[in-house]
């Protein structure tokens, strides 16, 4: 399977300390196998931090599925367990991750879903409503590699600026 990682930079090895916390699935590797996706993600952190657009290519081997890794895939569509998902995995608050999966695959909580998050933490919507709300809404999907042992399925196959 291909996947796609956008960067304002080329990356040689993948370190997962680099990851930033309180990220949709926390603090990890995230990759998308929409090309486009990756493209835009690639020049808003380049917008954002300097550096060149550059989109990386990865084959994700699909006996990670059957190797015994801890995996969590989440529908395409927001649903309330993705939700409070993404939640947890937001709130500042939190010192230790959520969970211990080694792969997450769902939806990617654009502008729109965070929009949702503010209203459930105010107690203008209970997390089914706001789940609701977002079910009609496209939402790019997203592979969020968090151990050593689930980055050994990725390889990288190509990087090019854009």
């Amino acid at each position: 399977m291909k996947l796609y990682h956008g960067s304002n930079e080329d990356i040689e090895t993948i370190d997962l300390e680099r990851g930033l916390k309180y990220k949709d699935f926390g603090k990890g590797f995230y990759l998308t196998p929409d090309r486009t996706t990756a493209i835009r993600m690639a020049q808003k952190k380049a917008r954002l931090f300097g550096g060149t657009p550059t989109l990386i290519t990865y084959d994700m081997s699909e006996s990670a599925f059957s190797s015994g890794l801890r995996v969590k895939i989440f529908p395409e569509v927001a649903c309330v367990e993705w939700f409070l998902f993404i939640d947890a995995n937001r709130d500042r608050r939190r010192v230790h991750p959520i969970h211990d999966y080694d792969i997450v695959i769902g939806p990617i909580a654009d502008d729109g879903v965070v929009l949702q998050l503010t209203n459930y933490r105010e107690g203008l919507y209970s997390p089914e409503q706001a789940a609701q709300l977002l079910q009609d809404k496209y939402l790019d999907q997203q592979y969020y590699f968090g151990t050593e042992r689930a980055l050994k399925f990725l390889h990288k196959t190509n990087s090019q600026t854009i």
